[in-house]
């Protein structure tokens, strides 16, 4: 491979846990490249290459840096198991996947599980490295096993701080430090409980999860309860929010604009429906917009954009959607059209109103562009004197419809 950037993994047991190809490479690269840690388990005698530490920060500096030295052998070290949340992302997006030439280490997630005889196909990873704290919160689930790969020597204290926080201070947490090597150890205590304010910062959190008694349930599908949103009022409801997410019908990578966002709810379900979901939310109103922010970062999707401005003009420059949710203002004029002139093709729009000047425009559309309207209506039980009758919500108008032709 002409060109080729060797990238090597290495683990806490240093040179003596690395196999020969790896040894070799690094042997024979004329630059090495990688965080002083890792620099310094390599042996001068057997690396006599020139040693560079990445700068800070580093994802701008990666491409200068391999370029000042393309002319040479190079070889990146990296942490266990490069492509596993490691550098191999950044490098295949700085120079090009075809130009790597991997040799993994079993990766800090691997020894975990080896080390707790958990399944490691059954066992979730969450890395907060690099990212909000508030992440953790959408995997959360009662009984279920998470390892987490903190950031630094604060990350357990932080994470056993948040469980306590948001209900689930039960949880059992071991923090397995320096995994593979002769400084291997593991702490061990609840969430609750947690007497260590800094630990080693090689370290892997392992999580068994318990929810604490009167803690609120969140499951995994659309529909959570109203009662997880702080809200002034503008909230989609949670059954027809289970019914509009079903319409929508997120799938992992794609975007939704939520526009009219209101509390957030539809853009918080669509981002936990799968890790890799994006969304943008576009709200008018700056409370709330605030509101939102902090409703995707109690519900574990701090990732959620928030748009302050009205729609159709606050639309412009934005990515563009794979689904498109109008909750409010659909009489603003334009939106319509603006949203089915940036859905692409194959992409699915979704719209709910209350008011019959609105349901006037959803049924225009329909007749125009096909799709579905339906009429949803829910009634919950409440006491009339003594005995008990239907109260019926207002009915809310859905037209949901898939723009035609091939995606590109």
């Amino acid at each position: 491979m002409n060109g080729a950037i060797a990238v090597v993994g290495i683990g806490a047991d240093g040179w003596d846990g690395l196999p020969a190809t790896s040894r070799r490479v690094l042997g024979t690269a004329e630059v090495l490249i990688g965080a002083p840690r890792q620099l310094d388990l390599l042996p001068r005698d057997a690396c006599p290459g020139e040693r560079i530490t990445w700068p800070s920060p580093l994802r701008p500096a990666v491409p200068g840096l391999l370029a000042a030295h393309q002319d040479r052998a190079v070889a990146v070290l990296a942490s266990g198991d490069p492509s596993f949340y490691g550098i191999g992302r950044t490098l295949a997006g700085a120079v090009g996947a075809d130009r790597l030439r991997i040799h993994p280490h079993p990766s800090s997630v691997s020894y975990a599980c080896a080390r707790l005889g958990w399944p490691l196909e059954d066992t979730e990873t969450v890395s907060l490295v690099a990212r909000p704290l508030a992440a953790l919160s959408a995997a959360l689930h009662p009984g279920r096993r998470l390892l987490v790969l903190g950031e630094g020597p604060t990350t357990p204290a932080q994470v056993a701080a948040r469980l306590r926080d948001t209900g689930w201070g039960g949880t059992r947490i071991r923090v397995l430090e320096q995994l593979g090597g002769d400084r291997e150890r593991i702490l061990d205590a609840t969430a609750a409980d947690w007497p260590h304010e800094r630990t080693d910062a090689l370290h892997v959190l392992a999580l068994d999860c318990v929810r604490d008694p009167g803690a609120l349930r969140l499951g995994a599908v659309p529909g959570l309860p109203d009662e997880a949103y702080e809200h002034d009022g503008q909230l989609t409801k949670r059954y027809v929010r289970a019914a509009t997410l079903a319409a929508l019908a997120p799938a992992p990578g794609e975007l939704l604009w939520d526009i009219g966002g209101g509390s957030g709810s539809i853009g918080v379900e669509w981002m936990r429906a799968h890790r890799s979901c994006r969304a943008i939310t576009v709200e008018k109103s700056p409370q709330r917009a605030e509101r939102i922010g902090r409703n995707a970062d109690a519900l574990g999707v701090p990732g959620l954009r928030v748009v302050t401005g009205p729609a159709p003009e606050a639309l412009s420059g934005l990515a563009p959607p794979d689904a498109i949710f109008i909750g409010g203002g659909l009489t603003a004029p334009g939106l319509l059209d603006a949203c089915w002139d940036a859905l692409p093709a194959g992409g699915r729009l979704v719209a709910n109103t209350v008011t019959l000047e609105s349901e006037a425009l959803l049924a225009d559309r329909y007749r125009r562009h096909g799709g579905e309207l339906v009429r949803l209506a829910v009634a919950s039980a409440v006491p009339v004197g003594g005995f008990t009758g239907w109260r019926q919500a207002m009915p809310v108008t859905q037209w949901s419809v898939t723009k035609p032709g091939e995606r590109a």
